[in-house]
């Protein structure tokens, strides 16, 4: 694993702190503001960059787990979140909708990463990843609209033009990079020589763009000291649901360890960047939203390392079947 990778989780706490003290110098919290998009969107091109929507073909080879992971993930993981943060955070609709958000969204990158720790199905995993890429953009302002409409204003022609502003440019100029670089250098090359350079990129322009968040909203921060408290326990709570699920439908279903795996890291990990990145824009006027968004790594991280070992004592005690052939399609 790339060194940026193995230290992600402490680049967040730095970029969190360093925000933080940054943010008291006058002057800054402006500036900061003004660059967290910036970033971002250099975060989401390189993520979508390495992403190849070709791959959507290849995850029918495996109809159940791809059924599995879209109707969790789609379906049954946004009734979740709304009950969750109706138990928990009905006080502070900013981060009700904060969470909602980060819920819906599964994650596009480190799921593999964690999936991969476990020794679980990497390259099935690859192949789920666009539809978790295209059918979010497409449902997440749904997914606001309905569920978040009555907690805080949702203007829809804010929210969509933040959709295609903030994750479609980025997704057709990375696109477009991506054809090029092949077409250019060959795909041996950009496989080998590229992608690998993307993954840095995406976590360093991720913190830089949490440092500025941190940064730019420090009063706000100040004045709820307990925001990490509020968040933690529906984000617990979340994981501890829907990993039951997971393992209920694995065992339903008769998948074999790499495929469990899979299907779990797919249906937990979640894609805070790119709802952050949302937020951002469609929510100028409520800071709580976006932040929730940038304490949920800090919280998910740890988690799926957490999620990571269950799954390795499961198989080292062979209390499920790792052979493939015990879960053919």
């Amino acid at each position: 694993m790339d060194l940026v990778e193995r230290y992600q989780s402490a680049l967040v706490l730095v970029a969190v702190v360093g925000g933080l003290a940054l943010g008291q110098v006058p002057g800054v919290p402006a500036v900061a503001d003004r660059l967290i998009l910036p970033f971002l969107m250099v975060m989401l091109f390189a993520a979508f960059t390495g992403i190849a929507l070709s791959r959507l073909r290849a995850a029918f080879g495996n109809r159940r787990v791809l059924g599995s992971s879209l109707l969790i993930n789609f379906l049954w993981n946004p009734l979740v979140a709304v009950a969750l943060g109706a138990a928990f955070l009905r006080d502070q609709p900013a981060l009700w909708v904060g969470l909602v958000m980060l819920l819906v969204t599964p994650c596009t990158d480190w799921y593999l990463v964690f999936t991969d720790l476990a020794d679980g199905d990497v390259p099935l995993a690859t192949s789920l990843l666009p539809y978790n890429l295209v059918l979010q953009l497409v449902l997440l302002p749904v997914y606001l609209y309905v569920f978040a409409g009555e907690l805080v204003v949702v203007p829809l022609d804010v929210l969509v033009e933040s959709v295609v502003f903030v994750l479609v440019v980025p997704l057709v100029v990375g696109a477009a990079v991506r054809v090029a670089l092949i077409r250019l250098r060959g795909k041996r090359w950009f496989t080998r020589q590229f992608v690998p350079f993307l993954g840095p990129v995406q976590i360093v322009f991720l913190s830089l763009a949490i440092g500025a968040m941190f940064a730019s909203q420090g009063a706000v921060i100040r004045e709820n000291p307990g925001l990490l408290a509020l968040l933690a326990l529906p984000v617990i709570a979340f994981y501890a649901i829907t990993l039951g699920v997971g393992f209920s439908v694995g065992r339903l279903l008769s998948f074999s360890y790499g495929e469990q795996v899979c299907l779990n890291n797919t249906i937990l990990s979640r894609n805070s960047p790119t709802a952050l990145a949302i937020a951002v824009v469609a929510f100028p006027h409520e800071p709580l939203v976006p932040l929730a968004l940038v304490i949920g790594p800090l919280l998910e991280l740890p988690l799926l390392g957490v999620v990571a070992r269950i799954h390795l004592s499961m198989r080292d005690r062979e209390w499920w079947p790792v052979d493939p052939a015990a879960a053919g399609d």
